[in-house]
């Protein structure tokens, strides 16, 4: 079972973590967080597109909006 998780330790530092190792020893801070700032505008415009859905469907009224989880709610 060891072997397993010293695999994925592995995969994680060798292998999917290596561009990082690229950027670590970087001189300019723009350059080593260029990927970063990448993952931040891509989250950032998965918000604004879901919160643009959700507008559409609560403008539609297609949202069910009733509380029906439980009873003692």
């Amino acid at each position: 079972m060891s072997a397993f998780f010293y695999w994925i330790e592995d995969l994680f530092v060798n292998v999917l973590f290596a561009p990082y190792d690229f950027f670590r020893f970087m001189e300019n801070w723009w350059g080593a967080n260029t990927i970063n700032w990448l993952f931040m505008i891509i989250g950032f415009l998965a918000m604004v597109y879901w919160m643009g859905q959700l507008k559409i469907f609560n403008d539609n009224g297609e949202e069910d909006k009733s509380s029906t989880s439980h009873s003692y709610l």
